[in-house]
């Protein structure tokens, strides 16, 4: 395609994306600086609907995109719309005043969703991709010892051991001390391949104690336990246009699937240093996303991605803005594991 009828298709999106309406040449016309004619426009606009990139809805309306058109528009971004400083400072400030990894997805999922007026979603760390930080024993009385478990990112995971037999405070310093020297840095497939040989290392007497503990860690490790998700912004759908209502239904009943998220996320990158990606309607199979677009990118610390984060919206969307907001925040979240 040459460059006029790019400079035709992009003015297109941003007028749709600003004003929700069909556009005509005329509009075109009067509201960028294209250097040709009306009649030139009009061509172009022809030739830009009968490859598909453009649709007319009504027989007497302008034009909008397709999702073909869309793809064409983000393929061919060239930069995406800085951040202003006010924004990088909110950005900033508001996520700095996390106290923990569980504020700080919260606190990410809600900034998204204000940030780009979209539906935002966030995936909790995968515990799959974490490493070993400590593990942590206390005794809670003669038989119960309370196992922690945390993770590089800060992540933490508790569970409870009853044990068939009394524990004394030096077997559980021992225990402690053993177990932090065998899964520390470790990833967690590392880590439960070691486990199993650890009662062996203990006296018989001791074993029923370091088994149970061993037990409850591997539970720890290997259980689905990065499955969660934070969803915000649902009501900012609301806002799109009476042509967005008809998707409205299935696009929330798909946004309160577990599931339908995961799978929405589960393309998270595997290096936080690969571009954020956009999905255009038809190219998410999922039913009830089939009009909207899905910006996605992952985040983690040392360039290392443990979750992803995405923004849920119709195809007329902001894709400039939204682009940059997703990549700034993931940037910064990422920062902030880094310097856990």
């Amino acid at each position: 395609m040459d460059d006029r009828k790019l400079e035709v298709l992009r003015a297109i999106v941003e007028d749709y994306v600003a004003t929700q309406e069909p556009i005509g040449s005329k509009a075109l016309v009067d509201r960028h600086q294209l250097g040709v004619s009306s009649a030139t426009i009009r061509n172009d606009m022809s030739a830009l609907e009968e490859e598909g990139y453009i649709t007319q809805p009504h027989t007497s309306a302008g034009r909008v995109p397709t999702d073909k058109g869309y793809r064409l528009f983000v393929d061919r971004l060239s930069t995406v719309k800085p951040l202003s400083s006010a924004e990088r400072r909110a950005i900033r400030s508001f996520l700095d005043g996390a106290v923990d990894l569980d504020d700080v997805i919260r606190r990410t999922v809600r900034l998204l969703a204000q940030l780009t007026r979209q539906a935002a979603v966030v995936q909790y760390p995968s515990l799959t991709r974490s490493t070993v930080r400590h593990v942590e024993l206390v005794l809670l009385s003669s038989s119960r010892i309370l196992v922690v478990l945390i993770t590089d990112t800060g992540r933490v995971e508790q569970r409870v051991v009853e044990l068939p037999v009394e524990v004394d405070a030096s077997l559980l310093g021992d225990l402690r001390a053993r177990l932090n020297a065998l899964a520390a840095g470790l990833d967690f497939a590392s880590v439960a391949s070691k486990l199993g040989s650890l009662p062996e290392q203990f006296a018989p007497e001791d074993r029923p104690v370091v088994s149970g503990v061993a037990v409850t860690l591997l539970e720890s490790l290997v259980e689905r336990g990065d499955e969660r998700v934070a969803v915000a912004g649902t009501a900012n759908l609301a806002r799109h246009g009476p042509e967005f209502d008809s998707e409205l239904e299935p696009l929330l009943s798909a946004l309160e699937e577990q599931v339908v998220l995961l799978k929405l996320l589960g393309q998270a990158t595997s290096t936080t240093q690969t571009p954020v990606t956009v999905r255009i309607g038809h190219e998410n199979a999922t039913s009830g996303l089939l009009s909207t677009s899905i910006v996605t990118t992952g985040y983690g610390p040392r360039d290392h991605a443990l979750g992803s984060m995405a923004v849920v919206g119709p195809t007329r969307m902001d894709y400039p803005g939204t682009i940059a907001a997703v990549g700034a925040v993931a940037r910064y979240v990422s920062q902030i594991l880094d310097s856990n």
